[in-house]
């Protein structure tokens, strides 16, 4: 059930503070709610939205100057799993790391909103360096002959590194004619020629008989629109000799 309205959170929210003993007030000083405890020793800042958006990240970030507990509340809605402001796992980690607090209240038609914490303030950063991913990261971009893609384009088919070693296949199958994939491995340096032939990912291998593979016409249109991507390696390597 989707809100329509952001003070709609509100009274959730107060009632859940006001059950563990805070005082909650409404528009303090430009904050939504200030929740103050009565041994004066714990307050809290509430900034409401109904999506996550930057305004009100930057509310947060803006409410730490006046006090270090600081929570974000949004909706939490149900039918929107898939909304950029929906990717609450990202979400609470980038909260994480300034130190605000993040929770949703989650409405129903027929019971009570049920309110999340999703961290709290102070809440440590839980993702620490995604090593695999970044041993990909960093072969990926060795493997890389050169830098022939342009950033944040889209609709565009990307040189990665897998592809230039399919356009080196492509190359030798057009140099020398059907070749058996250990011949191409040995022309490209690339071990793995042999899975790269058949699994034919771009279209451009045709398996001929056993052992043995030719390129097809499609392989040759792509050595013609990449051809800036070979030229450096067809002269480190002396192909043509």
């Amino acid at each position: 059930m989707a809100i329509k309205l952001e003070e709609e959170l509100y009274s959730p929210i107060k009632r859940y503070y006001e059950e563990r003993g805070y005082i909650v007030k409404s528009e303090v000083m430009h904050c939504d709610m200030v929740a103050l405890h009565p041994n004066h020793t714990d307050t809290v800042i509430i900034e409401m939205k109904k999506t996550f958006t930057l305004a009100l990240l930057l509310q947060g970030i803006v409410r730490l100057r006046l006090n270090s507990n600081v929570v974000l509340a949004v909706e939490r809605n149900r039918k929107k799993s898939g909304a950029h402001n929906q990717r609450f796992g990202d979400l609470t980690e980038l909260c994480r790391m300034l130190g605000l607090g993040l929770m949703t209240v989650t409405f129903y038609k027929t019971k009570a909103p049920f309110i999340e914490w999703l961290c709290e303030p102070g809440d440590p950063p839980q993702r620490g360096i995604r090593h695999r991913k970044r041993e990909r990261l960093l072969t990926e971009f060795k493997e890389r002959s050169g830098d022939y893609n342009v950033g944040g384009s889209t609709g565009r088919k990307l040189v990665t590194a897998y592809r230039e070693k399919a356009l080196r296949c492509a190359y030798a199958l057009q140099k020398k004619g059907p070749s058996a994939p250990r011949e191409v491995a040995l022309l490209t340096g690339y071990s793995k020629s042999g899975n790269m032939l058949r699994n034919n990912e771009y279209g451009w291998f045709h398996k001929i008989e056993r052992g043995k593979y030719a390129l097809l016409p499609q392989g040759a249109e792509a050595l013609i629109q990449y051809k800036e991507v070979l030229s450096d390696w067809i002269t480190q390597t002396n192909f043509e000799q």
